[in-house]
């Protein structure tokens, strides 16, 4: 393995998304990570089944967030299980797991329990709610912790009359998942000084928070909340959504208004609104933004998106359409930019969303089968073949 990570031993003892996503990272840089599942598997497994999910051919969120790891099945209910995990501890440089604080001792994955074993190693901890608190052993998945907790669930809705805006999976996992992983990279920068490990953790709601910062930060200062109103009574019309004549819907955020008015004058072929006294500032445009709508409305609805798409870009506009998934999907500047990469058999995959100038990721192979690779690990661990057979008949191995 090559990569600025080649030799960082990682054990993902993680379920889901925002934790395993966190150590899919390190092995995009070239870490060696093994996937700790137990007997029945990581019920992220299943999750492409489950209802109102796209039905496809492959296991689709399976190979996004664990490719390139190794398999390994362990049932740490068991003490033989826990001694296995616990000799592999001993030369491991990042652990990652998401079970609730309540939970880890009677696992053998307690923090002090670990980093007692090495003290080298890197403890990443993902949780709905965080370690400390009334709510420290509350489940909760991204959609609750991130999405409906942090506010931007009531925030993010066509208008405040409207029900709250539903998220899709992984809304808030992936961007959890990457802020678990600079909290793992910034201890190895410690250990680097220091010579020491630890815990550091990440969680839903943090990140939640952290994504709704700006209103948040508005709650903390006590600013006066507007409610969001329908799209035809916005209180800016040059920050809001316009529908092309094709029936495609896109978004305007003009807000250099100075520069950026005359020239949406100038494509649209009205410099006489430039006259019109109710426009005639930024501050009187925005007062008279219900009388400005319909004008854009009606001057938008006189071409396709794709007619423009290049006179907007042209006259240095800045928009986007609002644009279906499979349309993200099949992006050529998704892929020239190089969030969309080819895997080893022949598909794609969405990259993470960290480069390093220099740095070529590790190839996106297919992810682990359900232990897969346990008794070659084990072996690579010390364990003779008669150990491993014991341990199975043990039922340590599922």
């Amino acid at each position: 393995m090559t990569g600025i990570f080649a030799g960082l031993r990682v054990i993902d003892a993680a379920s889901y998304v925002a934790a395993p996503a966190a150590a899919t990272i390190l092995g995009d840089f070239g870490a060696e990570v093994i996937k700790l599942e137990p007997p029945g598997g990581d019920a992220y497994r299943a999750l492409a089944t489950a209802p109102g999910q796209p039905r496809g051919e492959t296991d689709y969120p399976w190979v996004l967030d664990n490719r390139g790891k190794r398999g390994l099945v362990l049932d740490l209910k068991r003490p033989e299980a826990q001694a296995v995990l616990h000799r592999l501890i001993r030369d491991t440089d990042v652990f990652v797991t998401n079970a609730i604080p309540r939970l880890r001792a009677g696992l053998g994955i307690a923090p002090e329990t670990l980093l007692g074993l090495n003290p080298r190693l890197i403890y990443a901890a993902l949780t709905a709610y965080g370690e400390t608190g009334p709510e420290a052993d509350k489940t909760g998945f991204d959609a609750t912790a991130y999405w409906a907790r942090s506010g931007l669930m009531d925030l993010v809705r066509s208008d405040a009359t409207a029900p709250p805006a539903r998220s899709v999976a992984g809304l808030g996992d992936h961007p959890t998942g990457v802020a678990l992983y600079g909290a793992i990279a910034t201890a190895l920068y410690r250990r680097e000084r220091t010579g020491q490990g630890g815990l550091v953790s990440a969680t839903l709601l943090g990140a939640g928070l952290w994504a709704n910062g700006f209103m948040v930060q508005a709650a903390l200062d006590e600013a006066r909340f507007i409610p969001r109103p329908p799209r035809e009574r916005a209180p800016s019309a040059l920050t809001n959504l316009y529908r092309a004549g094709c029936g495609r819907w896109f978004l305007l955020a003009l807000l250099n208004e100075a520069r950026q008015w005359p020239a949406l004058l100038a494509i649209l072929g009205h410099p006489a609104w430039g006259e019109d006294p109710r426009f005639a500032t930024q501050a009187l445009r925005r007062e008279h933004a219900q009388a400005l709508i319909p004008l854009l409305d009606a001057g938008f609805a006189a071409r396709s998106l794709a007619d423009w798409r290049p006179v907007l870009d042209a006259a240095g506009l800045t928009f986007d359409a609002v644009t279906t998934t499979g349309e993200a999907a099949a992006s050529e500047q998704a892929r020239a930019m190089g969030a969309i990469r080819p895997t080893t058999t022949g598909g794609w995959t969405v990259d993470s969303p960290l480069h390093l100038a220099g740095e070529t990721k590790a190839p996106a192979t297919p992810p682990p089968a359900l232990g897969g690779d346990t008794e070659a690990i084990l072996a690579e661990h010390g364990y003779a073949p008669a150990e491993i057979r014991r341990l199975r008949e043990a039922g340590a191995l599922g």
